[in-house]
């Protein structure tokens, strides 16, 4: 047990130690998050595919910050907005997904780079023919992958919508079952 007459002195060197590694902890944080905030902000590409809501809502196709791509939501249509493929699911998702890899393309990755799908549609008995599509784009890259039913899409001929996460040069592990 201390001394009452130091614990003072104990309590006192306790709380200088404790503050020097705050100040230094900081220091070094603050230098970092600055030094990886202006490489974020410098390698930041939007893409952008031409497409009729881009403007209006303000996003775009996909952006890339280093080698991470991340592709917005993407439906089966033209530059005027008008559904390709209405009433077809596999047609709408295979149009999807031309789209996708020219955004891709654009950014320097390839479908070979996607790690996670989202699917939305808003007719989940048309799974299978989505999937298929999928299937045909992913059947050996095999990226994490979801799909839910959703009410509605933006245009009401819509049946599918995808977004796509991708990551260009994979670590060395990549493809190791753990």
């Amino acid at each position: 047990m201390v001394p009452s007459h130091r614990l003072g002195l104990v309590t006192h060197c306790l709380r200088n130690q404790r503050k020097a590694k705050e100040r230094i902890w900081s220091s070094q944080t603050s230098t970092k998050q600055r030094k990886r905030g202006r490489r974020l902000s410098e390698s930041r590409i939007n893409i952008a595919s031409g497409g009729h809501w881009e403007t209006i809502v303000g996003y775009s196709r996909a952006v890339r910050i280093g080698n991470i791509i991340v592709i917005a939501g993407t439906t089966a249509t033209d530059s005027e907005g008008k559904v390709i493929g209405v009433g077809d699911a596999y047609t709408q998702t295979k149009v999807i997904f031309e789209k996708i890899g020219r955004a891709l393309n654009e950014a320097g990755a390839s479908f070979k780079d996607v790690i996670r799908t989202r699917i939305y549609t808003t007719d989940i008995s048309k799974w299978n023919e989505i999937g298929k599509a999928h299937g045909e784009t992913f059947s050996h890259i095999k990226p994490a992958a979801t799909m839910v039913e959703v009410r509605k899409l933006i245009v009401d001929e819509a049946i599918v919508e995808i977004e796509a996460e991708a990551v260009m040069n994979p670590s060395p592990a990549a493809g190791k079952v753990v």
